[in-house]
């Protein structure tokens, strides 16, 4: 299997964790939607990061699909999804996914100011933006376990809260003060420390460990 995209996106480090946690074989290739348009569009012409290129050479798109792929291919995947952790471990990893939303909100402030011209953003769209994406850090901030992770074992809900902090915390630091969420902040420092984050930095170009057959 082939993942396409780069780690400093939140949905392709995602993925990429996931994968090397669970010793899944892969090949990361980082190719930008922005840099190689023309090479991206060769594999998936809606420019779509992150997309995995299964074995048999489909082209799947959207991390939670790939994800969902995955844990029915490899139940090594499947163990790190909520629906394998007893309740109310389970109730709370799928409360978590709200994180996906913070993720969504982080990239569409990052892209509305990357890519728009300041004097064609709208602010009531990005006030809204940014009021979604503080409550989200919020609720984040009080819901996460002080210690240990959120179903026991460290999964996919944990991982994307981690990865959604990072990216808010790496390109929106000058909008979004995430000292003032220190539980999230502590949980996600617990997590970038492990070998897994480590070898899929979200660093622009970095390149994950091939974990062959």
């Amino acid at each position: 299997m082939q993942l396409i995209g780069m780690l400093d996106s939140p949905y392709v480090r995602r993925v990429a964790i996931a994968l090397i946690m669970a010793k899944t074989p892969f090949i990361h290739r980082p190719i930008s939607l922005f840099r190689h348009i023309d090479q991206f569009s060769k594999v998936n012409p809606l420019l779509k990061a992150p997309t995995l290129v299964t074995d048999d050479g489909v082209a799947l798109m959207d991390s939670s699909v790939i994800l969902d792929y995955l844990a029915g291919v490899d139940p090594r995947i499947a163990a790190l999804a909520p629906s394998t952790a007893p309740e109310p471990q389970r109730l709370a990893a799928l409360r978590a996914a709200l994180a996906l939303t913070v993720m969504e909100k982080a990239v569409q402030r990052h892209y509305e100011r990357m890519l728009r011209p300041a004097e064609k953003q709208h602010g009531p769209w990005v006030d809204r933006v940014m009021g979604q994406l503080t409550a989200g850090l919020s609720a984040l901030d009080v819901e996460l376990p002080g210690s240990g992770w959120i179903a026991s074992e460290l999964g996919v809900a944990d991982i994307t809260a981690v990865c959604a902090f990072g990216f808010t915390h790496s390109l929106l630091a000058d909008v979004v003060d995430t000292g003032r969420y220190p539980n999230l902040g502590a949980f996600s420092a617990r997590a970038e420390a492990l070998p897994a984050f480590r070898a899929a930095p979200a660093v622009d170009g970095a390149i994950a460990p091939t974990i062959a057959d």
